[in-house]
Protein backbone atom coordinates (compact mmCIF):
# COMPACT_ATOMS: atom_id res chain seq x y z
CA UNK A 1 0.00 0.00 0.00
CA UNK A 2 0.88 3.67 -0.44
CA UNK A 3 1.99 5.63 2.63
CA UNK A 4 0.49 9.07 3.19
CA UNK A 5 -3.04 8.45 1.11
CA UNK A 6 -4.94 6.84 3.75
CA UNK A 7 -7.20 8.75 6.88
CA UNK A 8 -6.00 8.41 10.32
CA UNK A 9 -8.34 5.03 11.61
CA UNK A 10 -9.23 5.55 14.91
CA UNK A 11 -10.16 2.85 17.21
CA UNK A 12 -11.55 4.66 20.13
CA UNK A 13 -14.50 6.95 17.75
CA UNK A 14 -17.21 7.71 19.91
CA UNK A 15 -20.73 7.66 18.86
CA UNK A 16 -23.41 10.50 20.10
CA UNK A 17 -26.87 9.70 18.88
CA UNK A 18 -29.87 12.64 19.35
CA UNK A 19 -31.34 10.73 21.94
CA UNK A 20 -28.35 10.91 23.78
CA UNK A 21 -27.20 7.23 23.83
CA UNK A 22 -23.24 6.39 23.28
CA UNK A 23 -20.72 3.80 22.17
CA UNK A 24 -17.64 3.82 20.47
CA UNK A 25 -16.30 1.87 17.55
CA UNK A 26 -13.60 2.23 14.74
CA UNK A 27 -14.06 5.07 11.84
CA UNK A 28 -12.53 7.69 10.22
CA UNK A 29 -13.82 10.14 12.45
CA UNK A 30 -13.34 10.90 16.11
CA UNK A 31 -16.55 11.48 17.06
CA UNK A 32 -20.09 10.66 15.48
CA UNK A 33 -23.48 12.37 15.83
CA UNK A 34 -26.13 10.52 14.26
CA UNK A 35 -30.39 11.73 15.03
CA UNK A 36 -31.49 7.90 15.13
CA UNK A 37 -30.05 5.06 17.17
CA UNK A 38 -31.05 1.06 17.90
CA UNK A 39 -32.38 2.50 21.40
CA UNK A 40 -34.58 5.14 19.66
CA UNK A 41 -35.82 4.11 16.07
CA UNK A 42 -39.37 3.16 16.04
CA UNK A 43 -38.72 -0.16 14.56
CA UNK A 44 -36.48 -1.23 17.18
CA UNK A 45 -38.61 0.12 20.01
CA UNK A 46 -41.92 -1.38 18.66
CA UNK A 47 -43.51 2.54 18.69
CA UNK A 48 -44.14 2.20 15.31
CA UNK A 49 -46.23 5.41 14.83
CA UNK A 50 -43.74 7.84 16.24
CA UNK A 51 -42.16 10.11 13.14
CA UNK A 52 -38.76 10.16 13.09
CA UNK A 53 -38.49 13.00 10.87
CA UNK A 54 -40.78 16.08 11.55
CA UNK A 55 -41.67 16.54 7.91
CA UNK A 56 -42.09 13.80 5.61
CA UNK A 57 -41.22 12.82 2.07
CA UNK A 58 -44.62 13.39 1.23
CA UNK A 59 -44.62 16.95 2.63
CA UNK A 60 -41.32 17.65 0.76
CA UNK A 61 -43.10 16.35 -2.59
CA UNK A 62 -46.01 18.71 -1.72
CA UNK A 63 -43.85 21.70 -1.10
CA UNK A 64 -41.90 20.55 -4.24
CA UNK A 65 -44.99 20.78 -6.03
CA UNK A 66 -46.22 24.16 -4.74
CA UNK A 67 -42.72 25.73 -5.80
CA UNK A 68 -42.68 24.15 -9.52
CA UNK A 69 -46.60 25.03 -9.82
CA UNK A 70 -45.91 28.80 -8.40
CA UNK A 71 -42.85 29.04 -10.98
CA UNK A 72 -45.29 27.99 -13.47
CA UNK A 73 -48.12 30.65 -12.76
CA UNK A 74 -45.44 32.82 -12.67
CA UNK A 75 -43.81 32.51 -16.25
CA UNK A 76 -47.44 32.44 -17.45
CA UNK A 77 -48.29 36.09 -15.71
CA UNK A 78 -44.65 37.47 -17.15
CA UNK A 79 -45.72 35.58 -20.75
CA UNK A 80 -49.51 37.94 -20.26
CA UNK A 81 -47.76 40.47 -19.13
CA UNK A 82 -44.84 40.40 -22.30
CA UNK A 83 -48.07 40.30 -24.67
CA UNK A 84 -50.58 42.39 -22.94
CA UNK A 85 -52.33 44.77 -25.12
CA UNK A 86 -52.43 47.00 -22.40
CA UNK A 87 -48.25 47.44 -23.07
CA UNK A 88 -47.44 50.96 -23.48
CA UNK A 89 -46.64 51.80 -27.12
CA UNK A 90 -43.16 53.17 -25.77
CA UNK A 91 -42.18 49.79 -24.48
CA UNK A 92 -42.11 48.51 -27.78
CA UNK A 93 -39.01 50.41 -28.34
CA UNK A 94 -39.42 52.27 -31.85
CA UNK A 95 -37.55 55.07 -31.18
CA UNK A 96 -38.58 58.36 -30.17
CA UNK A 97 -40.00 59.82 -33.40
CA UNK A 98 -42.52 56.96 -34.50
CA UNK A 99 -43.70 57.17 -30.33
CA UNK A 100 -44.38 60.88 -30.40
CA UNK A 101 -46.25 60.26 -33.67
CA UNK A 102 -48.34 57.64 -32.64
CA UNK A 103 -49.01 59.39 -28.91
CA UNK A 104 -49.73 62.84 -31.20
CA UNK A 105 -52.49 60.31 -32.87
CA UNK A 106 -53.66 59.16 -29.73
CA UNK A 107 -52.21 55.88 -30.14
CA UNK A 108 -50.74 54.89 -26.16
CA UNK A 109 -51.32 51.14 -26.10
CA UNK A 110 -50.20 48.03 -28.17
CA UNK A 111 -53.66 47.35 -28.16
CA UNK A 112 -54.75 50.12 -29.98
CA UNK A 113 -51.96 49.74 -32.75
CA UNK A 114 -52.75 46.25 -33.02
CA UNK A 115 -56.35 47.52 -34.10
CA UNK A 116 -54.92 49.78 -36.16
CA UNK A 117 -53.28 47.31 -37.96
CA UNK A 118 -56.45 44.78 -37.93
CA UNK A 119 -57.72 47.77 -40.19
CA UNK A 120 -55.07 47.48 -42.87
CA UNK A 121 -51.96 48.74 -43.20
CA UNK A 122 -52.97 51.87 -45.15
CA UNK A 123 -54.46 53.15 -41.88
CA UNK A 124 -51.81 53.38 -40.12
CA UNK A 125 -49.47 54.56 -42.94
CA UNK A 126 -51.83 57.18 -43.03
CA UNK A 127 -51.32 58.72 -39.35
CA UNK A 128 -49.41 62.03 -40.09
CA UNK A 129 -45.59 61.84 -40.05
CA UNK A 130 -45.61 57.80 -39.48
CA UNK A 131 -43.99 55.86 -42.71
CA UNK A 132 -43.36 53.30 -44.45
CA UNK A 133 -39.54 52.31 -42.87
CA UNK A 134 -41.94 53.04 -39.43
CA UNK A 135 -44.25 50.45 -40.08
CA UNK A 136 -41.75 47.86 -40.64
CA UNK A 137 -39.95 48.87 -37.57
CA UNK A 138 -42.88 48.46 -35.79
CA UNK A 139 -44.58 45.16 -37.11
CA UNK A 140 -40.74 43.75 -36.56
CA UNK A 141 -40.93 44.93 -32.70
CA UNK A 142 -44.52 43.82 -32.75
CA UNK A 143 -43.35 40.11 -33.67
CA UNK A 144 -40.12 40.27 -31.55
CA UNK A 145 -42.12 40.59 -28.51
CA UNK A 146 -44.52 37.97 -29.42
CA UNK A 147 -47.38 39.68 -30.59
CA UNK A 148 -49.93 38.11 -33.36
CA UNK A 149 -49.71 40.92 -36.14
CA UNK A 150 -53.13 40.86 -37.97
CA UNK A 151 -53.09 39.33 -41.30
CA UNK A 152 -54.66 42.35 -42.57
CA UNK A 153 -51.32 44.13 -42.19
CA UNK A 154 -49.38 42.26 -43.82
CA UNK A 155 -50.78 43.33 -47.35
CA UNK A 156 -48.43 45.55 -49.36
CA UNK A 157 -49.96 48.75 -49.95
CA UNK A 158 -48.85 50.98 -53.33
Amino acid sequence: MKKGIHPTYFTDSHVVCACGNTWTTGSTKKVIHTEVCSKCHPFFTGQQQRLIDIEGQVDRFYKKLQARQSFIDDKKARENARTSPERPITDVGLGTRPTDVLAKAGITTVGQILTKLAEGEQTVLDIDGFGRKSLIDLKKKLRQLGYNVPVAANEVAA
